[in-house]
C-alpha cells in the first residue's frame, strides 16, 4: 500500500473544511439560541400585559375602598346632624 504525501494545499483544504463544519454547527446553535430568546421575549411581553391589568385592577379596588370609607363617614356625619 502506497502512502500518499499530504501537501500544504491538502492540509489547507482539510483545515478549511473543518472550519466550515464548525461554522455550520455554531450557526445552528445560534439559531436555536435566537429562537429561545424570541420565545422568552414573547413570554415576557405576555407577563407585562398581565401585570398591567393586575395593577389597574388593584388601583380600581383601592379607589373603591376609599370611596366606600368616605361614604361610611358621610353617612355617620349625616346621622349625627340628623339629615338622614
Amino acid at each position: 500500500m502506497e502512502k500518499k504525501e499530504t501537501t500544504i494545499e491538502d492540509l489547507a483544504q482539510m483545515v478549511a473544511n473543518g472550519f466550515s463544519e464548525v461554522h455550520e454547527v455554531i450557526n445552528e446553535r445560534f439559531d436555536q439560541v435566537d429562537k429561545k430568546f424570541e420565545e422568552n421575549k414573547q413570554e415576557h411581553q405576555k407577563i407585562q400585559k398581565r401585570l398591567s391589568v393586575i395593577e389597574f385592577e388593584i388601583t380600581e379596588l383601592a379607589h373603591r375602598a376609599e370611596l366606600d370609607q368616605l361614604k361610611a363617614r358621610v353617612t355617620k356625619l349625616e346621622q349625627k346632624l340628623g339629615i338622614v
